[in-house]
């Protein structure tokens, strides 16, 4: 660059020089202005698609958790009828050959409901013998006993049901307790008046 003399005026071939040295640093800046904006947008652009994929599939798992819960508290109401059921066709032992031809039909129709029951995933489950869980179980009597471990099952008046790990219904049980001490004090004294 050439000295400038105070007296001097630029002669067009300066001006030149400065117009061209001033335009790339004003189209860089707005190149690189472009370029944050676009990469700006573009993020935004992938949120958003991704915003939209998981509320495609938040709405999926959502209307999938309304039909199983629909269907399981269809199933539920007719657990009862086919406990009934087969409590019905448990004494057809004591009837007549003609009660029992009919039990059969009935028993072949209860075997097509759970049929049913398992295509769906619902099972019945076994507490006789087992730890009393409040989960699985729903106590109805207690019965002071030494024959069991306090806390077990002992007889089930109804069976348990779930669909997978979710429980349909608690089975219906009765729970051995430990005897009171005055039991067994009173067992004591009569033991030792005999």
């Amino acid at each position: 660059m050439k000295k400038k003399n105070p007296e001097h005026t630029p002669d067009v071939e300066e001006e030149k020089v400065v117009e061209a040295e001033s335009e790339p640093v004003e189209e860089k800046s707005e190149v690189e202005i472009l370029n944050v904006a676009l990469l700006e947008e573009k993020q935004n652009y992938l949120r958003t698609l991704a915003e939209m994929e998981n509320l495609r599939k938040r709405m999926q798992k959502e209307k999938a958790d309304v039909t199983r819960f629909a269907v399981e508290n269809i199933v539920s109401e007719f657990l009862a009828p086919l406990d009934n059921l087969e409590n019905a066709l448990g004494f057809t032992s004591q009837a007549s050959d003609e009660t029992k031809n009919w039990a059969m039909g009935f028993q072949m129709i209860l075997t097509q409901f759970k049929d049913v029951l398992v295509n769906h995933n619902i099972t019945s489950f076994h507490s006789e013998g087992e730890e009393y869980n409040p989960h699985l179980h729903e106590a109805l009597e207690m019965e002071e006993t030494e024959k069991h471990k306090p806390g077990t099952v002992i007889q089930e008046f109804m069976k348990g049901y779930k669909c997978g790990d979710r429980i349909l219904r608690p089975a219906k049980v009765k729970v051995a307790k430990e005897p009171s001490k005055q039991v067994e004090e009173e067992k004591l004294q009569e033991e030792e008046n005999n």
